[in-house]
């Protein structure tokens, strides 16, 4: 916050990505409690947003934010978002961990996703992967539509609808409080670490019916104490870790290291072809300097494993 009480202005965005070699290990014996930044004063909003991706900071931000507002006496208005890739691009059982996660602490669960016209007068989901063809180029990190269109943009629509809902409910007279919570950490990126803690959104407030501020419970928190977190709370973690990803994003991310994308391609590898024949239809490189075929010839050399045959929670 500023000095006199008003949130500050985020630097945004959600594109920093975890280096390959930060894969998950046991905790450090001698990791210590993060420090934790005072949160804001969450009885005065109407809805605590929790965007979750069943990924490892997601699961840990809910849960800090559950003790948080426990704390507060206002665990009832916290509403867990996840939006979903699609089949293409989700590690498989991603979308039923989130909604596990979730239903850990029994808080309400909405899944989002992109929706275009079906053709027959209704709607219906619009994966990455399709999108990706639609657009003809794959996205990068100066070109996110991935984010912008199929994260930012669905959960705006669940912000206008719990608006809506509140509204509806007797909030009149003002505008409807939302603050908005997500697991970024500094410890991530440059720009990860440029973000602050707490700041307004004012993309997404307006002036009539919603103010929308931002939350990063745990922008302060290393990798090991994330872990430590998890390991404490016996709340299940994805499968992907375990095969050594660093991270729980798209199977095939566009800014992801050359490691992880041969390891994906490894261990998935008819979705690795599909993508190299989308790339060679496009005409575009899946990333600047590397094909996915160049990904799939590494993966094929380092010795395919095939899609993991384990259960996806851990």
């Amino acid at each position: 916050m500023t000095s006199g009480g008003q949130p500050s202005r985020a630097v945004r965005g959600q594109d920093a990505l975890f280096s390959v070699s930060e894969i998950r290990q046991p905790p450090s014996t001698r990791a210590v409690p993060p420090e934790r930044a005072d949160p804001p004063d969450l009885a005065s909003y109407d809805i605590l947003l929790a965007n979750i991706s069943g990924g490892k900071d997601s699961r840990t931000m809910l849960r800090q934010l559950v003790h948080a507002a426990e704390a507060a006496g206002v665990p009832d208005r916290i509403v867990c978002v996840f939006a979903d890739l699609g089949a293409d691009d989700e590690w498989p059982g991603t979308p039923e961990l989130a909604a596990q996660h979730a239903a850990c602490y029994g808080l309400r669960f909405i899944t989002v996703c992109r929706m275009v016209d079906d053709g027959h007068g209704g709607k219906r989901q619009q994966g990455l992967l399709e999108y990706i063809e639609h657009r003809g180029r794959w996205p990068d990190a100066r070109n996110r539509y991935c984010t912008s269109d199929l994260k930012r943009g669905p959960v705006r629509t669940v912000m206008t609808r719990l608006v809506a809902e509140k509204r509806e409910g007797g909030i009149t007279g003002r505008r409807v409080r939302l603050l908005n919570v997500m697991g970024m950490r500094a410890q991530e990126s440059v720009k990860r670490r440029l973000m602050v803690p707490f700041s307004r959104d004012e993309q997404s407030s307006n002036l009539i019916r919603r103010e929308v501020d931002e939350w990063l419970p745990i922008h302060t928190w290393t990798l090991d104490q994330v872990w430590a977190d998890i390991h404490a709370s016996g709340v299940p973690y994805h499968y992907a870790y375990d095969l050594g990803m660093s991270r729980l994003s798209c199977v095939f991310c566009v800014l992801a290291s050359g490691s992880a994308l041969v390891l994906a391609a490894q261990h998935h590898p008819a979705g690795a072809e599909k993508r190299a024949q989308l790339e060679e239809r496009m005409g575009h490189t899946f990333q600047n300097g590397r094909s996915m075929r160049d990904i799939i010839t590494t993966a094929r050399a380092a010795g395919a494993v095939g899609a993991p045959a384990k259960d996806w929670a851990a």
